[in-house]
């Protein structure tokens, strides 16, 4: 099941682009338009506030077979048994060197039993120690330049080819990427999205996206 449930479209919310008040109905569209799997992102709310917001989106993703992803609130994921989780080093309350990050991630997956993804940003090492601690996916990025991430190194695309060489499990495509730049992308399981998922027409660039990804 978890295999089959990372691949595809991976739309991932942002604060400007998805406010609360069109969040539902904009993910409707982008489900229409062929997204798999989304991702509920939110560094700044209390777990209190992002509780009618979790059980709305994640019950709208399993009407339509949609992977829900909750990004770092590893508490509240597990309280709520949330279908998937996804970590990386920085998480809402502090941001983790490497050693830490390991840590972290294997007292996380010791007490999150769902599926659980991991940002790698562009290092392939520790991709594979993210493997090896029971991983179920990695990101990599940013791949190229990112509107919503600006300051990220950019790793190209040749870093998938090399992962996809060592590793086992589904990787991740992440920033900057567009409808321009998303055919280069065809050796990636997933490729994650948000300017050019979200702006304006979800329902129309999921589609377009996803037939010059896959064609």
């Amino acid at each position: 099941m978890k295999a089959s449930a990372l691949q595809g479209l991976y739309g991932i919310s942002d604060t400007i682009l998805t406010p609360y008040e069109t969040l539902e109905l904009q993910l409707k569209d982008a489900i229409k338009g062929g997204l798999k799997i989304f991702q509920l992102r939110n560094k700044t709310s209390d777990d209190d506030a992002l509780r009618e917001k979790i059980y709305h989106l994640s019950k709208l993703c399993a009407k339509n077979n949609v992977l829900f992803v909750l990004n770092d609130r590893v508490e509240l994921a597990s309280r709520l048994k949330i279908q998937a989780l996804h970590i990386g080093r920085n998480t809402h309350t502090q941001t983790l060197d490497d050693t830490h990050y390991l840590e972290y991630f294997s007292k996380v997956r010791k007490q999150f039993s769902g599926i659980l993804g991991a940002s790698a940003y562009g290092d392939i090492s520790l991709a594979k120690k993210l493997e090896n601690l029971g991983a179920d996916y990695v990101a990599f990025g940013a791949i190229f330049p990112s509107i919503t991430k600006p300051k990220a190194p950019c790793i190209g695309v040749e870093t998938l080819s090399q992962a996809k060489e060592v590793l086992r499990i589904p990787i991740c495509a992440i920033g900057g990427i567009s409808k321009e730049n998303i055919n280069l992308l065809k050796i990636a399981d997933m490729c994650a999205l948000i300017s050019d998922l979200w702006d304006k027409n979800p329902l129309l660039n999921a589609q377009i996206l996803l037939q010059r990804w896959r064609t």
